[in-house]
């Protein structure tokens, strides 16, 4: 378990990297290699790459980003990005997005209705 002064470095190297990576993917257009590269340097943080992301099941991601310390609020950026990621032509990470919305929907033991809306929201993309 990190101590308070460690849990808030980590809160905050960790909200970092997802404001990075929500920068880097706001154009819904095909990814330049410079674009994919940071992308890839951001996600090195949590264990993963661009290839990994694609290859990891909903359950063995979410196991990962919850040992990497993501709370609820983290997890939803995240789920975030991954959406904004899927409007490229490459990507579809839909289906993570919405297990890591159900998941928190789930597990945080308090009903929110901005999660409720994302998840209704990705099922209807998902269609």
């Amino acid at each position: 378990m990190l101590n308070k002064g460690l849990r808030d470095e980590e809160k905050i190297r960790i909200d970092n990297v997802l404001k990075t990576l929500r920068t880097l993917v706001f154009v819904p257009q095909p990814l330049r290699n410079t674009q994919k590269e940071n992308i890839e340097n951001q996600l090195k943080d949590f264990g993963l790459n661009i290839e990994t992301l694609v290859q990891h099941s909903n359950e063995d991601l979410i196991d990962l980003l919850v040992r990497c310390h993501l709370d609820f609020d983290h997890l939803e950026q995240f789920a975030d990005f991954l959406l904004e990621l899927s409007k490229t032509e490459e990507y579809n990470f839909q289906e993570k997005a919405l297990a890591l919305y159900q998941y928190i929907q789930l597990k945080s033991n308090v009903f929110s209705f901005g999660i409720n809306t994302k998840i209704a929201s990705a099922k209807a993309k998902k269609q």
